[in-house]
């Protein structure tokens, strides 16, 4: 997409071209992200621009609906930008946590926002990409979307409202998807409640031309279409019985003696996890558990303080060079077990921060 004249407004972020592309197209509002290259993965001048440009739209009565969609063909949003975040780790920067403070208030604003919001997630959503579509209205998977929170990968846990969402998912499912950092596809996605419908990728040019013009209850009917049945729903009988617990350790020990239908698949869930970084996995199901219990606010500010938390650890630094730096898919957590995770350092992750909570205010048009 190259920047139009008009009506269409090219936001860019430096030098190195336009980031994000808006557009005012008809009564729609369009936000483009534009890194396909990078699977469009956010930055800290990403996630400013969209929150100044949707507060913006949210009081213009010109603007009826806001459609959110990714450049290429790979995904809506890879996530966050998570090369940067290891290089601030590295250089001992505070640039993450005020990235999250303002990537943090994007989410709570569009779960609140005052139009129907449309986020196309065809292709990849992972992480900060499920943040910026998933606390939508009008979601809309395709027969390519591949979504996930996949942070126990790299020594993380789920943020951008994660923990709110899967914990509200049916059964034990969203506890599953969230240890494993599964990717989903379009029927997992609708049934675990991450979106709303199902629309082929054929039909997406389409579907966002009738937004111009019509609502987005009528535009969404005409090319919707019967999603894939859902893999995790088919198997709820061991994710429920095995998951079904607030001990990891006892998760995956169930997830190995497992004998029923899925037993397979049971044993490759075990295997998964122990894969992943232990502390990680531990903080990850305490946040959902706590999670269910809290609002969406209240279950950012949890992620936040989490988050810091990894900031100063071994494990997320570890796991973004394991995986995306030298990438030797080899990373060494410390500590290496889930048993050597004890209690009181999990409880560490959500203490109350020296310096300051997360501060969802919105201020002077988006700027934080």
């Amino acid at each position: 997409m190259t920047a139009a004249t008009g009506n269409t407004t090219d936001s860019t972020t430096g030098s190195g071209g336009a980031d994000v592309l808006f557009e005012h197209r008809g009564r729609l509002g369009v936000a483009t992200l534009n890194r396909p290259r990078a699977v469009n993965a956010l930055t800290a001048d990403m996630v400013d621009l969209l929150l100044s440009q949707l507060t913006t739209w949210a009081e213009d009565d010109g603007v009826a609906a806001v459609l959110v969609q990714g450049a290429g063909e790979r995904g809506l949003c890879a996530g966050g930008d998570i090369v940067a975040i290891y290089q601030d780790m590295l250089h001992g920067g505070s640039a993450t946590a005020g990235f999250w403070q303002t990537e943090y208030r994007l989410n709570s604003l569009i779960s609140k926002y005052p139009k129907p919001y449309v986020a196309l997630m065809d292709g990849l959503v992972l992480g900060g990409g499920v943040g910026v579509s998933a606390h939508g209205n009008v979601r809309v998977v395709t027969e390519r979307t591949r979504m996930g929170m996949p942070e126990t990968t790299i020594g993380f846990a789920p943020d951008v409202g994660g923990t709110f969402l899967l914990s509200r998912a049916p059964g034990e499912t969203g506890t599953h998807a969230a240890l494993t950092g599964a990717h989903l596809g379009a029927g997992d996605a609708l049934f675990l409640g991450l979106a709303d419908h199902y629309v082929p990728s054929s039909a997406l040019p389409r579907l966002a031309a009738a937004l111009e013009t019509e609502s987005p209850e009528d535009a969404v009917a005409r090319y919707a279409e019967q999603a894939p049945a859902s893999v995790l729903a088919g198997q709820r009988e061991w994710i429920d019985a095995c998951y079904d617990s607030d001990d990891a350790g006892e998760i995956v020990a169930r997830l190995r003696a497992w004998t029923g239908p899925g037993q397979a698949d049971a044993v490759a869930a075990a295997d998964t996890i122990e894969a992943k970084s232990p502390t990680s996995v531990k903080v990850t199901l305490a946040s959902l558990r706590r999670a269910s219990n809290l609002t969406l606010d209240e279950a950012l500010a949890q992620e936040y303080r989490a988050g810091l938390r990894f900031l100063q650890g071994p494990d997320f630094r570890e796991g973004i060079r394991a995986q995306v730096v030298d990438k030797d898919r080899n990373p060494q957590w410390k500590p290496a077990t889930l048993a050597e995770v004890l209690p009181q350092d999990v409880d560490r992750f959500f203490q109350p921060l020296d310096g300051g909570e997360l501060d969802l205010q919105v201020k002077e048009a988006g700027r934080a």
